[in-house]
C-alpha cells in the first residue's frame, strides 16, 4: 500500500493543478498579510476561503483522479494486491498531496512574516489542521461517490451537489430552522446540527479559537459553552476523526464488493 500511496502522491504532485493550488494559497497568504495590519484579520479571511474552497477542491480532485486513473486501477486489480490496499493507498496519496499544497502554500508566507514568533501561531495551526481535516473528509466522500457511480457525469454531478449541500445549502436550512423555531429551546439541536456537518464544525472550532464567538450572538454563546471547554474540544476532534474514518470504511467496503 505504501508504494501506491507514494505513486498517487507524486502523480498528483506533478500535476499542474497541484502547482496552481499551491500558488493560489501562496499568493493569497502573501496578499492578505500585505493588506492586513494583524495576523488575526488574515486568519479570519483565510477561514472563510478555506471553508468553501478546500472541500470543493478535495471533492473535484478525488472524483477526477478516480475516473482518470480507472485503467491503471484495473491493471492494479489484476495483480495480487488487496482491493482495500489499492483504493486506500490512492486515497491517502491524493489527500496527502492536496494537504501538502495547502500547508506549504499558507505556511511559507506566514513563516516569512514571523508567525513563529507570534502568539497567533496556535490559531494558525487550528486553521491548517481543520483545512487538512476537510481535505481528507471530502476526498473520502468523493471516492465513495466515484466508486458508487460508473457514469462520470453522474459522479461529478453528485460530488458538486454534495459540496453545495454541506458548504452552502446546509447553513441556509439551519438558519431558517433557528429563525422559525426561535421561541423554543434550540441549544441541543444547534449542537447536533453542527456535528452533522464537518464544514460548520471546522468553522466553529476556528471562531472559538480566535475568541470571536460573540459575533455569532446567542448561538455563539451556546457553542462556546460546549466546544470552548476541554471536553468539547476532545468531542469535536473525535467527530472530525469520525468524518474521516466512516467514509474511508465505507469506501473500502464498496471496493471489496464492487464488480470491476
Amino acid at each position: 500500500m505504501l508504494k501506491i500511496i507514494r505513486y498517487s502522491f507524486f502523480d498528483l504532485a506533478r500535476s499542474r493543478w497541484s502547482y496552481a493550488y499551491f500558488l493560489f494559497y501562496l499568493l493569497l497568504g502573501t496578499v492578505l498579510l500585505f493588506l492586513n495590519n494583524n495576523l488575526s484579520g488574515a486568519i479570519i479571511t483565510l477561514m472563510n476561503v478555506n471553508i468553501i474552497l478546500v472541500p470543493l477542491i478535495a471533492t473535484v480532485f478525488g472524483v477526477m483522479y478516480h475516473y482518470n486513473s480507472r485503467e491503471f486501477t484495473n491493471l492494479l486489480l489484476a495483480q495480487p494486491l488487496k482491493r482495500s490496499a489499492i483504493f486506500t493507498g490512492q486515497y491517502f496519496g491524493i489527500a496527502g498531496s492536496l494537504s501538502l499544497s495547502l500547508v506549504l502554500g499558507l505556511g511559507i508566507p506566514f513563516a516569512a512574516y514571523g508567525l513563529f514568533r507570534s502568539a497567533m501561531i496556535w490559531n494558525f495551526a487550528v486553521l491548517l489542521i481543520t483545512g487538512v481535516a476537510l481535505t481528507f473528509i471530502f476526498t473520502s466522500l468523493a471516492f465513495n461517490i466515484a466508486l458508487s457511480n460508473e457514469n462520470r457525469i453522474k459522479g461529478f454531478g453528485y460530488a458538486i451537489l454534495l459540496w453545495l449541500l454541506l458548504a452552502v445549502v446546509y447553513d441556509g436550512i439551519f438558519l431558517l430552522l433557528l429563525a422559525g423555531f426561535q421561541e423554543y429551546p434550540l441549544e441541543k439541536f444547534s449542537l447536533v446540527a453542527t456535528v452533522f456537518n464537518p464544514v460548520d464544525l471546522s468553522r466553529i472550532l476556528i471562531l472559538l479559537k480566535l475568541d470571536i464567538s460573540a459575533l455569532m450572538g446567542y448561538t455563539g454563546a451556546v457553542f462556546k459553552q460546549f466546544f470552548g471547554t476541554s471536553a468539547g474540544g476532545i468531542f469535536s476532534s473525535l467527530m472530525l476523526s469520525l468524518w474521516i474514518l466512516l467514509p474511508l470504511w465505507r469506501m473500502r467496503r464498496i471496493a471489496k464488493k464492487k464488480d470491476f
